[in-house]
């Protein structure tokens, strides 16, 4: 009995333990991850002895375009999961990933400029207290759902850094870092004042975004990729409002007209998904497309319309099997200059050479 005893407290504290360890997982957003997970899901840069080329690109994501509301909704956690700023607040109130300060072009991830988390709730008045087993060198910190803004959250800045790999010969694209941007009004109404909060680098929470699936189509409710496959494959439809410069200038800035703004937009893009195209010689099939679309192009501004080059060449194919008449091919073998005529002999001779002729025979 005394055995039996033994076992049976010995079961209820597993039981308890493993329920304090479900109430853990839960308040750190349901993750846990090891070191070996982390740098799994760690996506190094290249080396900078293979690349020949490179770019910094800053877009601005509207969560209500294209498919990028999968990062805003659901607004409230629920059974379907919790939206990607969620997911942050969580791992920045258990100090579970660092966040920094955003400088507007001129971001340094390093420690001098990582931002307390206590500073960053008291700035955007976001209530908080302390957490159960917080310290001075590892302070956590607990925040209610309902305290959270995630409905103000509406946009986001990424850094998407474009380069040029030498040893696969292609073109990589790689989300750097993203930047929650609170859309809040003032006590007097008007238009949302735009507030960026802070910058967090994608490697830190690739491991826990990686298990929050998402849904990308409407049409299609079953979840086929997590928030990491999101930005890995590049699903997501934003601007470009800034591009690395020396003189740290948006687009907007350098473009002050909507039409010049635009059509720059639309040169950088042209340019980032044909860098790697431009490199090689074309081929014969591209220059003589290349021609026909510039031939099209010349005729259209003259006004003029072009016949298809199949129409054409099947017209002039019917032209030649075009069945000839009789007459027609004589015409054509009947040489131009006739021979002269043989001159005729006289009557005389004539008769003459019929009469011999009938003696033969």
């Amino acid at each position: 009995m005394t055995v039996a005893v033994a076992c049976s407290s010995a079961s209820a504290q597993v039981v308890r333990r493993d329920g304090q360890d479900r109430r853990d997982n839960r308040d750190n957003g349901g993750v846990q991850v090891s070191g070996r997970q982390q740098a799994f899901y760690e996506q190094n840069e290249p080396s900078e002895a293979d690349l020949q080329w490179t770019k910094t690109v800053y877009r601005v994501l509207d969560l209500t375009k294209g498919k990028n509301p999968a990062l805003y909704y659901p607004e409230e956690p629920n059974e379907d999961g919790q939206s990607l700023f969620f997911i942050i607040m969580r791992l920045l109130a258990n100090n579970q990933i660092s966040a920094y300060e955003y400088l507007d072009g001129r971001e340094m991830f390093t420690d001098e400029y990582r931002i307390k988390v206590e500073d960053m709730f008291l700035r955007f008045h976001i209530l908080y207290s302390e957490a159960k087993g917080s310290t001075e060198k590892n302070p956590k910190y607990a925040v209610e759902d309902a305290d959270i803004p995630g409905n103000e959250i509406l946009s986001y800045y990424i850094i998407e850094k474009w380069s040029f790999d030498t040893r696969t010969n292609k073109m990589q694209s790689r989300v750097d870092a993203l930047c929650p941007v609170l859309h809040r009004q003032d006590e007097f109404g008007g238009d949302p004042i735009k507030f960026p909060m802070f910058w967090v680098k994608l490697n830190d929470i690739r491991p826990y975004i990686a298990q929050q699936y998402v849904f990308t189509d409407d049409d299609n409710n079953l979840t086929r990729y997590n928030l990491d496959d999101f930005f890995k494959l590049n699903m997501y439809q934003g601007d470009i409002y800034k591009v690395k410069n020396l003189r740290n200038l948006s687009l907007m800035q350098l473009y002050p007209d909507p039409v010049a703004l635009k059509h720059a937009q639309d040169s950088i893009e042209e340019r980032l998904h044909r860098f790697d195209q431009n490199l090689w010689t074309p081929s014969r099939e591209e220059l003589q497309a290349q021609a026909e679309q510039r031939r099209r192009l010349e005729a259209e501004q003259r006004g003029e319309e072009l016949e298809e080059p199949q129409a054409a060449a099947s017209e002039q194919k019917g032209d030649d099997n075009k069945p000839r008449t009789k007459r027609g091919n004589n015409d054509q073998q009947k040489p131009k200059n006739k021979p002269a005529a043989k001159p005729k002999k006289p009557a005389s001779n004539q008769g003459t050479s019929r009469s011999v002729r009938n003696r033969r025979r």
